[in-house]
C-alpha cells in the first residue's frame, strides 16, 4: 500500500481516520493519561461536549478510564487541583495543549512525576505541610 492509497482509503472511510487521529493523540503522550500518567484508554474533552467542546486535537486528551470518567463534565482544571495525583507541571502540560502548543506540552509532561501506582485516583488526603515539620527541628 503507498500513501496516496492510504489517503484515499480514509476519504472513503472517516472511522479510520478518526482512529489513526485516536492513535496519534496516544502516540503522542506514549500512551500515557495526561492527568495522572497512567496508561491511557481513552480519549477525553477538556472542555467537555455537553458545554460546546469540540473533536478537535486542541479539545482531545488522552486518558485513562478512571480520569475520564470520574471528570466527567466539570471544568478540567477544577478538578484536576482536587486529585491527589495533581502536578502542576502536568496542568501546566494541559493548558499549553489546549491552547495548541502541542511542542510544549510534550516538553512538560517529560518533566512531571511518573505515577505508578492506581490508588492515585483516590481524593487527596490532609497531608502535614512540610513548613511544620521544618519548624518542629
Amino acid at each position: 500500500m503507498q500513501a496516496r492509497d492510504a489517503v484515499f482509503l480514509e476519504d472513503l472511510c472517516p472511522k479510520l481516520r478518526v482512529r489513526r487521529w485516536r492513535q496519534s493523540l496516544h502516540q503522542l503522550t506514549d500512551q500515557r493519561c495526561i492527568y495522572c500518567g497512567q496508561r491511557s484508554e481513552s480519549i477525553d474533552h477538556v472542555l467537555p461536549q455537553s458545554r460546546g467542546g469540540l473533536s478537535v486535537t486542541e479539545n482531545c486528551v488522552p486518558a485513562c478510564l478512571a480520569c475520564n470518567g470520574h471528570k466527567g463534565d466539570t471544568d478540567v482544571f477544577v478538578w484536576y487541583r482536587s486529585q491527589s495525583f495533581y502536578d502542576p507541571r502536568r496542568a501546566m502540560a494541559i493548558r499549553a495543549w489546549s491552547d495548541g502548543d502541542l511542542r510544549l506540552a510534550m516538553r512538560l509532561l517529560e518533566w512531571t512525576t511518573p505515577q505508578p501506582n492506581p490508588e492515585a485516583h483516590q481524593t487527596r488526603q490532609a497531608a502535614t505541610p512540610l513548613w511544620r515539620w521544618q519548624m518542629a527541628s
